[in-house]
């Protein structure tokens, strides 16, 4: 009989062919492995234009914020610089005083020895720590002539002053110490992010910067149309608050473009503010197309603060130096209230100042790289503003 033959499984190969399961397993890797050959390389790592944007404005932000810790410790840095010199010259006129004190003990010490006269408790008082332990330890003060009793309080006086003023000294040099280095970092903060911002740009290509520019003269665009919204509702309000003026008698107007009703120049602030305001736009307005230079104050370059303080100094009002000082100088006010010559502060962080010029415009010194110049204040957008102070 013959061998039974078993059936081969569905997929086994037969004289050198594939079954048609197989092939067509087969031909589906082909393909996929042509798709793969075949297929563009993957793309780098390279972040978009919008991307670069975003990050270079944040760097800038985060240097200016930098820039303004790099001011406050450099007036702090300052001012305990100015103690430390008072302190260690008052040390030195109190140690001459100590050593007078000291030689005049010595002179008695000697006069009482050369006559023989309490010479053994002389010698020991001088050789004491401290005079006045000596005096609860024996009868040495009753033997004392009124002039040796002067000079032992001098000596007294002299030593304690002495040592409190060493003390004030060690303590404010370590605070300085601590100031400098304060100082230091802030000023290592802001260079690094500069040049990693300088370095973003840098990689661009021509055609990326011109869609840069492009991007950046939309945002102004923006920024300008809703100054001039701004400016159209301030216009509105003053033209309405005009017949109520008249009605009651007041007199008043309000010419302002930045102002309305009871804030214009009629307003609180008074002719007196406006006066002093004039005074600050138009020093400000000298200021245009000088450069931003980070923990400058002028009179070749500035950066926000520093712009802002020396625009207000020429009006005969003196701002604190720094951003998180200047605005807790004067009287906050709200945005709708605004008027020529009022400080705009922008962000959470209060890094960024500008001087407001009306028709919500406002003058500033605005980052690295960039020159003194009129800008919208929405530049930002309007969520980028924290708040407005009247500083005078």
């Amino acid at each position: 009989m013959a061998p039974h033959r078993k059936p081969r499984p569905a997929g086994t190969r037969m004289a050198g062919i594939r079954t048609p399961g197989l092939a067509t397993a087969a031909l589906t890797s082909v393909a996929l492995l042509s798709q793969t050959a075949n297929a563009a390389p993957p793309t780098d790592d390279k972040p978009s234009l919008e991307d670069v944007e975003k990050k270079v404005d944040d760097l800038y932000r985060q240097a200016e914020s930098a820039t303004e810790k790099y001011n406050a410790a450099k007036e702090k840095t300052t001012k305990q610089r100015t103690r430390v010199g008072t302190l260690l010259d008052e040390v030195a006129q109190r140690t001459q005083k100590l050593n007078d004190a000291r030689e005049r003990l010595g002179a008695f010490a000697a006069a009482q020895y050369r006559t023989g006269a309490s010479a053994p408790d002389t010698t020991t008082f001088l050789l004491a720590d401290s005079p006045q332990d000596y005096f609860d330890q024996t009868q040495l003060t009753s033997r004392l002539t009124d002039h040796q009793k002067d000079a032992v309080d001098a000596y007294v006086t002299e030593q304690a002053a002495t040592t409190t003023k060493r003390q004030g000294a060690s303590q404010s040099l370590e605070s300085l110490t601590e100031s400098q280095s304060a100082l230091k970092t802030a000023k290592a903060t802001v260079q690094r992010k500069l040049a990693t911002a300088r370095e973003l740009l840098s990689e661009l290509t021509a055609d990326e910067k011109a869609r840069l520019a492009a991007i950046e003269k939309e945002k102004q665009a923006a920024a300008d149309r809703k100054a001039e919204e701004l400016a159209r509702q301030q216009a509105a309000a003053a033209q309405q608050a005009a017949p109520q003026d008249s009605a009651s008698g007041s007199g008043s107007t309000s010419g302002s473009t930045g102002s309305t009703g009871s804030s214009g120049s009629s307003g609180p602030a008074g002719s007196s503010y406006s006066t002093q305001a004039g005074k600050a736009l138009a020093f400000a307005r000298a200021q245009i197309g000088k450069p931003y230079v980070w923990g400058a104050t002028g009179p070749g370059s500035y950066d926000c603060s520093g712009f802002t303080q020396a625009v207000w100094k020429a009006a005969g009002v003196t701002l604190p130096r720094t951003t998180y000082d200047q605005v807790n100088a004067g009287t906050t006010v709200s945005l709708s209230n605004i008027q020529p010559g009022d400080l705009v502060f922008f962000y959470g962080d209060i890094s960024h100042v500008g001087l407001y010029i009306g028709n919500g415009m406002m003058i500033h010194a605005p980052k690295p790289g960039a020159y003194v110049r009129e800008e919208s204040i929405f530049y930002d957008g309007e969520s980028a503003i924290h708040s407005v102070v009247r500083p005078a």
